[in-house]
């Protein structure tokens, strides 16, 4: 997984992106204004920066162009202007507070697979996925996976140890488009618990969905 740093001033904020990284994997670093921020990203090697505009000591717009690593802002400042100074700064997206920790979740994941900074391979208990491949083996044989049941498996790996509902898994699995009904994630749910041996790791959350459990 990457290693990212957080610069955004408000801790609440701050806070709250740290545990999501930490329950999906990522190791973070955590700072509340633009001079330490620019101090550390020089001194310390990240694979991502998520970056607010408004900071005390310097603002993100003017970190940034201090900096080399892939970034997103995350910021309240919504207008098109805006925007467009942050995309051509560099940044590698722009997302507007308030956000969905599940939207933030999938764009630094874009971000980090366009810039080559994340593990393609995942790896539990006797499991290996290569998601780049699309290929699960199981104690080192292949596992007959159809394109669907594989889309749901990465979602859950992307999202580990967060509860999605099944209309979430829906969504993200099979497209905004796709007006399946919800026992359809049911079924490829228990076809992955079988193929994997992950009946233990696959929990059923009670009146919503399901979470890959992966503390180890």
């Amino acid at each position: 997984m990457a290693h990212i740093l957080i610069v955004e001033d408000d801790r609440d904020i701050n806070d709250l992106i740290a545990r999501n990284l930490k329950l999906v994997g990522h190791t973070y670093q955590q700072v509340l204004d633009g001079l330490e921020a620019t101090f550390i990203a020089t001194n310390q090697d990240f694979d991502l920066i998520l970056l607010d505009v408004m900071l005390p000591g310097l603002d993100g717009f003017e970190v940034i162009k201090k900096l080399q690593t892939p970034t997103i802002f995350i910021t309240a400042k919504d207008g098109l202007e805006d925007r467009l100074t942050g995309l051509s700064l560099g940044a590698d997206d722009y997302i507007v507070k308030p956000f969905e920790m599940l939207e933030l979740l999938a764009r630094i994941e874009a971000v980090l697979r366009r810039t080559k900074k994340n593990n393609t391979t995942f790896n539990l208990d006797n499991t290996t996925i290569d998601l780049t491949t699309r290929i699960a083996k199981v104690n080192g044989q292949e596992v007959d996976l159809s394109p669907k049941e594989f889309d749901l498996l990465e979602v859950l790996i992307r999202n580990q140890n967060i509860a999605l509902s099944r209309e979430k898994l829906l969504e993200l699995a099979w497209g905004y488009d796709y007006y399946g009904e919800t026992r359809t994630v049911d079924n490829h749910i228990q076809k992955l618990r079988s193929k994997l041996n992950w009946e233990e790791r696959i929990k059923t959350i009670y009146k919503l969905g399901y979470r890959l459990e992966v503390r180890r």
